[in-house]
């Protein structure tokens, strides 16, 4: 367990850090950290936003491990080598942080990232509060809250704030290479309806519960293994592929989940984790009591594993989104996108290399050359805004070849999704419809699944 000591030790970091807080900042962002449990809260902080956002960081969070984490992050931020960050932290620790924060408002932005169970009341609070959110994945775990999201979306509009989802995968190049080729009738074709056995889109992908960073495990807080309060992979990381489905086929389009959405089925299974393996992600001696239910014969049955097949539009489609607990590789990823022309694949796997790598795959030979063609004269088109990416012959398929220039991280990803939110931030009006409305196909297909999984 994380000492009290340790936390002193970082708010005494923190308070050197406010000496230098300036008496005046016109900068038109202030960012307020809520509850911070996600590492993911911490990225949004893993780069500055000159001119854009205030370096002064509000943080309101009760006293506790998660909050010793996160500020461990930023210190780290602030004191790398290379390219530091200058944030200020104003660390506010209370029982009743919320409240708090909603009383005394020091900044117009927040970010949210933890405990999933009750990160919709923060979102509404904050929203009606005249706050913008930038809040990841997922605003719920659980279909019953469903017209909650669309209630707060509504009233982001009407108060005129932005409400935002961080979907980082939209930012991976070959994700977006993929979208462009996919759309691109004379390389695709049309896309394929196919069947639930055989789908028009088909993706999988797998994360690992142990993570190394410098030989050291990537701690996860004991809670992040309930999913009462975590959700399980189907409202969890399933949302990425739910929003890459609806973003890569239907773009620019609203859909509407009542009319254009139906879940066929849905299953799911868990992870069983030893007591030492649960010790070594978390730290901890033993399983809390909040897991008793799930853990039998000394070993966690960890329900992270799910699988959906859904239609979208008449579009059948197929997502698995799992969890392993170790490899030497990081997390890998299947996108397959079926058109009457040709496959658009996106594959991270061994022969990959475990680096995501796109390829083009005519369903015939003889139409090989069209689609080759094809394929080069839309890589051309592209060479204006990534210049240098290619099309090479690679056996039976069409091999992508992208510059490491364009190959960001996960963790890049975090300060471009946060710099749409910004643009957004300026400009609410400019928050396309089709945001809104396709969000809330993503959470009805995702807490829809979980409720067919567990027969509802």
């Amino acid at each position: 367990m994380r000492t009290l000591t340790a936390l002193f030790f970082i708010l005494l970091a923190a308070g050197a850090l406010l000496a230098q807080t300036p008496k005046s900042d016109a900068s038109p962002v202030r960012f307020i950290t809520l509850a911070p449990g996600h590492f993911h809260a911490s990225l949004v902080h893993k780069e500055m936003y000159p001119g854009l956002v205030s370096p002064v960081v509000h943080i309101y969070a009760p006293l506790g491990p998660d909050l010793v984490e996160h500020l461990g992050r930023l210190s780290l931020f602030n004191h790398r080598a290379e390219d530091p960050t200058t944030w200020q932290l104003e660390v506010h620790i209370s029982p009743d942080f919320f409240q708090r924060m909603l009383r005394e408002k020091p900044g117009n932005a927040v970010v949210l990232a933890g405990r999933n169970d009750v990160k919709i009341g923060y979102i509404e609070g904050s929203v009606d509060a005249g706050l913008n959110v930038l809040a990841d994945k997922p605003w719920i775990i659980r279909a019953q809250d469903l017209p909650r999201v669309e209630t707060v979306l509504n009233a982001a509009t009407s108060k005129g704030v932005v409400a935002y989802d961080l979907m980082t995968e939209r930012y991976e190049i070959t994700t977006i290479l993929q979208k462009a080729l996919v759309n691109d009738a004379s390389v695709f074709g049309t896309i394929e309806r196919g069947t639930p056995q055989q789908p028009g889109v088909e993706m999988r992908s797998v994360h690992y519960v142990l993570k190394l960073v410098a030989g050291v495990p990537n701690l996860r807080p004991g809670w992040f293994f309930d999913v009462a309060q975590q959700g399980e992979s189907l409202p969890d990381v399933g949302t990425h592929l739910m929003d890459l489905v609806s973003w890569t086929l239907f773009r620019d389009q609203p859909l509407d989940y009542r009319r254009d959405v139906k879940v066929s089925s849905a299953k799911h299974w868990p992870l069983t984790l030893t007591r030492e393996q649960f010790g070594r992600v978390t730290n901890e001696k033993d399983f809390p009591s909040f897991l008793s239910a799930n853990v039998h014969e000394g070993k966690l049955d960890w329900f992270c594993n799910g699988q959906v097949t859904y239609a979208l539009k008449g579009v059948n489609v197929k997502l698995e989104p799992l969890w392993d607990y170790e490899a030497p590789h990081g997390d890998t990823h299947l996108a397959i996108y079926r058109g009457s022309k040709a496959r658009v694949e996106v594959r991270q796997e061994e022969p990959e290399k475990f680096r995501p790598e796109l390829y083009v795959i005519p369903n015939s030979a003889t139409d090989g050359a069209l689609v080759l063609a094809a394929v080069r004269k839309r890589i051309d088109a592209l060479q204006a805004e990534y210049p240098g990416i290619g099309a090479e012959e690679k056996n039976d398929r069409i091999w992508i070849t992208i510059p490491d220039k364009y190959r960001t991280t996960h963790e890049s990803h975090f300060a471009q999704v946060t710099n749409q939110f910004l643009k957004y931030m300026r400009n609410p009006a400019s928050l396309p419809a089709w945001e809104n409305q396709n969000m809330m196909v993503k959470y009805y297909v995702s807490t829809r699944a979980l409720a067919i999984a567990n027969g509802r």
